[in-house]
């Protein structure tokens, strides 16, 4: 029998895939990696797979040549229980597997917020799944659309930014498209934004949230701003007001809750969003073999946002404090390093921001160079995973020769 510390790591995003790559090459650590997904594949993208700016070759890693890469096992699954006396997890494939040490990375959802009809009647874009079923409905109602000679009625609920920049690259994609365009974008779409709060891009400064809503309303796109949706159905959205936004395609991008899954770790404390309550050492407060990392965890001493950087840095912190952990040594606490972010609207424009106050970007130069940094940070992440000529190459060929949306002429 080995006599490796056994690692199970359930979830291959970001910040789980870190951490499997990291450990998977000590020879003393035993790793499994368990996802439903059989490809990894950036979070902050999702939106460009939905249009179809982008395409999955290039853009996503098999779990299985990683594995090879990295030297660890991988399994296709999701788990169905977990048992904290047996330190084991059991998969819906049926396949249980033992555990020295749990990470937990599973990542997160948008919130419906219990919202009569949202899940019923709203496509959500929380994964690659999700993403391509929203590209293959969008294409498919824009053909019917332009068909008939209507607009498409398009609503996307929530103005953080997942909502905003899925909206701006839904018009990229017509913009681009072969046989279509600016012109036929304006003639067959009709986009609607809409959100809780005073403005958008919360987490910005606030003449970021003004720059970008000025460019969204020069798309053609209505931003509703302080609309409160309490109901959705086949035909769009009720607002708190008592107006009714018609939508044929509805997305859900509001919100953040952690993924269900959660609720398999009886015992553990979770927050109200579900994520599992976790020391500076990204231990689960009621068991130290479990940790947790990225949007379904919650560090009650000193929160953090849900956000792929996050989730990237626990993850590395995770490879490098666990060896000592289970060394019986005391790592030192988890420290987040915020490195700024970044909201990029299609090719139309960008903004970042390198602290809460201080934002930058807006206009010809200073949008291409927020957005130049968006893809930087994508690249960086595929760079240490694929290798830097691998993403350079990537790049280059996604540059020069852009991806054209097949959306019908």
């Amino acid at each position: 029998m080995s006599s490796a510390t056994r690692v199970v790591v359930l979830g291959g995003g970001v910040g789980g895939l870190e951490a499997a790559t990291i450990l998977g090459r000590k020879s003393n650590f035993d790793v499994t990696l368990v996802d439903r997904s059989p490809v990894h594949y950036w979070k902050p993208v999702l939106h460009e797979f939905a249009a179809g700016t982008i395409t999955e070759e290039g853009n996503t890693l098999s779990f299985v040549k990683a594995a090879e890469k990295f030297g660890f096992d991988f399994v296709q699954s999701s788990p169905n229980a977990v048992d904290r006396e047996t330190r084991s997890v059991t998969l819906e494939n049926g396949r249980t597997i033992p555990y020295d040490y749990l990470l937990v990375a599973l990542g997160a959802r948008a919130n419906d917020f219990g919202i009569q009809g949202v899940l019923e009647n709203c496509y959500f874009i929380d994964s690659l799944k999700d993403a391509n079923v929203i590209h293959s409905e969008f294409r498919k109602q824009l053909l019917a659309a332009r068909a008939a000679g209507k607009r498409l009625d398009l609503a996307i609920v929530g103005g953080g930014a997942t909502g905003v920049q899925l909206i701006a690259e839904l018009c990229k994609a017509i913009d681009t498209a072969p046989g279509l365009g600016p012109t036929v974008r304006k003639e067959s779409l009709n986009a609607v934004l809409v959100e809780t709060a005073p403005r958008i891009l919360l987490a910005f400064p606030e003449s970021v949230s003004q720059a970008a809503t000025r460019q969204l309303e020069d798309l053609g796109i209505t931003v509703k701003l302080g609309a409160m949706v309490v109901g959705a159905d086949e035909a769009g959205f009720a607002l708190k007001s008592g107006e009714h936004i018609p939508a044929t395609l509805r997305v859900w991008a509001a919100g953040v809750r952690a993924s269900s899954a959660t609720e398999l770790f009886e015992g553990l404390e979770r927050g109200r969003a579900g994520q599992l309550s976790v020391t500076k050492t990204l231990q689960t407060t009621n068991d130290p073999r479990i940790f947790a990392l990225g949007d379904c965890s919650r560090i009650e001493e000193a929160p953090v946002a849900p956000t792929a950087q996050v989730a990237r840095q626990e993850g590395i912190y995770i490879g490098q404090a666990l060896p000592k952990i289970a060394n019986n040594q005391t790592p030192e606490p988890f420290v987040y390093h915020d490195k700024g972010a970044v909201v990029a609207l299609g090719n139309y424009n960008g903004w970042g921001m390198w602290d809460a106050k201080r934002g930058f970007g807006g206009g010809f130069f200073s949008g291409r160079f927020a957005r130049f940094i968006h893809e930087g940070l994508y690249r960086q992440h595929q760079a240490g995973l694929v290798g830097v000529c691998a993403a350079v190459r990537e790049a280059l060929k996604e540059r020069f020769s852009p991806v054209k949306p097949d959306l019908g002429s």
